[in-house]
């Protein structure tokens, strides 16, 4: 955590969860709470958007249910999918590809993480 990321910050996090199917409350509340904890970091920008999950009707499908996220991180779409078996499965397999999104968002424009040259294979010096 840098000096930046330090102190108050404002609570700009509104994002939806909605549910097609056979979906209970229980269900979307921990999903809920896993998107929560996957966008509430210190230091991002504004966040909002959606996360829409499915659960499919059929009872022979393998995995029936899905999620979609639409996220805006400031200025950048964060799109999240991912098919699970169930529903805790497919909150914890979208918490972590959205954490996982959320955090190269954050850093694409750090460039304490970037190398001083590009590498020789991408005309960097030669050694």
């Amino acid at each position: 955590m840098t000096a930046k990321d330090i102190g108050a910050r404002e609570i700009t996090v509104a994002v939806l969860v909605r549910a097609d199917g056979e979906v209970d409350g229980e269900q979307l509340a921990y999903l809920q709470e896993k998107v929560d904890a996957a966008v509430d970091r210190p230091g991002l920008p504004p966040v909002n958007g959606e996360v829409r999950v499915r659960r499919a009707s059929a009872h022979h499908v393998e995995l029936p249910w899905s999620g979609r996220t639409d996220i805006r991180v400031g200025n950048d779409l964060v799109v999240v999918h991912a098919r699970e078996a169930s529903a805790g499965e497919l909150a914890d397999r979208l918490h972590d590809r959205l954490r996982s999104a959320i955090e190269r968002v954050a850093h694409r424009s750090n460039t304490d993480r970037r190398t001083a040259a590009p590498p020789p294979w991408r005309g960097g010096p030669q050694k």
